[in-house]
């Protein structure tokens, strides 16, 4: 009795049309990376287990997938291999490898799948596509790196064009100070930043009484951060409200690394109206230590931060001596386009990859049909041939299903006649078929493709 083939829990496998949508989306963000001169970097899907869960622990530690073969199994050895559940651990391992091959700062970026052990639950995969951009610096990193950062991003979802978004953009250090400045010791930072990131989920009046618990008779404190977290126009107007708490010093460093960025950003190009100051970000508090980011599309706000990141101290400290601060930004694609693939906001059926289809007339002229396909090909053009001897009409129908834009037709009659018929399989076409001479076919083509 053949094995039942069933897909394993917690993968995205897609049909060819919405692959095909998937990879386009892979591609623009690719482009949007190198646009701004990024390296491409690829790391092996699994990494020595020792080196990868040095900087890992608690609840990251247990979604980890060793990797053992068989032999190894049998003879009860422990595994020597696990597979990398992101990208920067892997990323901070290769830096510090090949830290004297590289030309710093070093801008990079990675399209892998990374893998983890998450419980089967929808929107959440044990296997899936991360889009890293990293810039790492030896020593220091001028704050100009954490503005480019959202002009990145910016171009890349202005491109994707899923709908009016938002970049979000904090500094950890302004938040701490801002903390300070309000009466919290540093030993109740995290606890607070915790019951802040609730912000727009829970009531702001739910959020001021879960702050005011942190630390007894601070609930005017409370009240006060979050009316200023809440209350800002995300703009310069909120730069200009926060400079009255400059007297903390850890604040106004980072009240100072924040309007650079902020209007750094401005500066490449970035709207106002779409790179907003947000107090509330209040994720990755162990990892980053200034810039912080997140994006949002507007219509969208249930998805969460589709894009987010920010700059940390020291990426390598594990594995080498050398300082190497950074910054960074990470898109999680396989959850972004499954959820947007979910919500219609993608299309279903993306177009073919195919342009042309050359059909099988007749057999004998099977020469001349590869012969059509070389030229086009040549030219640019991505052509399927039709092999076989089906009937036209099955042929057409396999054109239409597979949405190949144009079908080219030759038979004896036409190749005496010198020249290719030419059937526009489009919705709407002006022209539905047209012969055009032999020597004008890949002219003819182009006119089609681009009308």
């Amino acid at each position: 009795m053949p094995i039942q083939p069933r897909t394993p829990p917690g993968v995205l496998e897609l049909l060819p049309p919405q692959q095909i949508a998937f990879q386009r989306m892979l591609d623009t963000i690719r482009r949007g990376f190198e646009r701004f001169g990024f390296l491409p970097v690829e790391t092996p899907a699994f990494e020595v287990a020792d080196v990868l869960l040095t900087k890992t622990g608690g609840e990251t530690e247990k979604q980890v997938y060793f990797v053992q073969s068989t032999g190894a199994i049998k003879e009860g050895k422990a595994p020597e291999l696990a597979l990398r559940f992101d990208l920067t651990v892997p990323l901070a391992r290769y830096v510090a490898e090949h830290e004297h091959h590289l030309n710093f700062p070093f801008r990079r970026y990675q399209i892998q799948r990374v893998y983890r052990g998450e419980r089967n639950q929808k929107g959440r995969y044990r296997e899936f596509y991360q889009c890293d951009i990293d810039v790492i610096g030896k020593d220091t990193l001028p704050l100009a790196y954490d503005a480019e950062l959202p002009a990145i991003i910016h171009g890349i979802f202005a491109e994707l064009a899923f709908g009016a978004f938002t970049i979000r953009i904090n500094n950890r250090k302004l938040l701490r100070g801002l903390l300070e400045a309000f009466g919290w010791d540093a030993e109740h930072h995290t606890a607070v930043l915790h019951e802040v990131d609730r912000l727009g989920k829970q009531t702001d009046d739910e959020v001021t009484a879960l702050i005011a618990k942190v630390k007894p008779g601070q609930d005017a404190a409370a009240a006060q951060l979050v009316a200023l977290m809440r209350g800002s126009d995300g703009g310069a107007g909120t730069l200009e409200a926060l400079a009255s708490h400059e007297h903390v010093a850890r604040f106004a460093e980072g009240l100072a690394e924040l309007r650079k960025v902020y209007e750094g950003t401005i500066a490449l190009g970035v709207p106002a109206a779409q790179l907003k100051i947000d107090l509330s970000i209040a994720r990755g508090l162990d990892y980053y230590t200034g810039t912080v980011y997140e994006t949002f599309l507007d219509a969208y706000p249930r998805l969460g931060s589709i894009c987010s990141g920010g700059r940390y101290e020291n990426l390598a400290g594990h594995y080498t001596k050398s300082k190497l601060p950074g910054v960074g930004i990470s898109i999680g694609a396989t959850r972004l386009f499954s959820q947007l693939l979910e919500m219609n906001v993608i299309g279903a059926q993306a177009p073919s990859i195919a342009q042309a289809l050359v059909l099988s007339v007749e057999s004998a002229l099977s020469a001349t049909y590869a012969a059509i396909a070389t030229e086009l090909r040549a030219a640019g053009w991505n052509v399927e041939v039709y092999a076989g001897d089906d009937k036209l009409g099955k042929q057409l129908k396999y054109a239409d299903r597979a949405r190949v834009p144009i079908a080219i037709l030759v038979g004896s009659r036409e190749q005496e006649a010198g020249v290719v018929k030419l059937k526009d399989l489009r919705e709407g076409a002006a022209v539905k078929e047209l012969d055009v001479p032999r020597g004008e076919l890949v002219a003819a083509v182009r006119r089609l493709l681009v009308s």
